[in-house]
């Protein structure tokens, strides 16, 4: 049991770690589909600034994060008798389901990485914090069913995300408002 509790904290650490990777590196997606807006010089010095930030978030931190919080949840499902036990469970079904889905978030953020890398910007400052929701949003339900170890009163926690979203997003339009008003004065 006391190996079990190491591989334990070592996969809670490096899930931390992916996900605080997984949250900067929108944000730095953010910055550097704003300084697309900015005029030379300003704009080349900020996106070289940016994409060697994120280069290093991502590789040094995020991918690595990734793979040993995967190594450990795998050791840990497959190789401990109370994982075995749970892999039986339906919340760690619906678990499993929500991981899935961040593995799919984490590639596609690869892909929006790569195109940045090269200068293409795709999208929006808005839409990469609109996008920046997503890891929240399954941050928040696999948290819920872990503490709840349940595959029903999860959505409790799911729904009141989606609530704190919505919200985040009107406060997000009033900061723009605000913001463009102040330019314009």
């Amino acid at each position: 049991m006391e190996l079990y509790n190491y591989i334990k904290s070592l996969h809670l650490i490096f899930v931390i770690t992916w996900f605080a990777g997984l949250f900067y590196i929108v944000r730095l997606f953010v910055y550097h589909a704003e300084a697309k807006q900015k005029s030379q010089p300003e704009q080349d010095i900020l996106i070289k600034q940016y994409q060697l930030m994120q280069y290093r978030l991502w590789y040094i931190i995020t991918w690595p994060s990734a793979i040993l919080a995967s190594i450990f949840a795998f050791w840990m499902l497959f190789f401990t008798e109370v994982g075995k036990v749970w892999l039986t469970q339906p919340w760690m079904h619906v678990k499993l389901a929500f991981v899935f889905l961040l593995y799919l978030y984490h590639l596609k953020c690869h892909q929006i990485f790569k195109q940045l890398q090269n200068n293409e910007v795709k999208h929006s400052g808005n839409f990469f914090r609109i996008w920046n929701e997503g890891a929240t949003i399954i941050l928040f339900a696999v948290v819920f069913l872990v503490i709840l170890k349940n595959a029903i009163n999860w959505i409790y926690g799911v729904v009141g995300i989606f609530v704190f979203s919505i919200l985040i997003m009107l406060g997000f339009k009033l900061y723009k408002k605000i913001r463009e008003k102040n330019q314009n004065n």
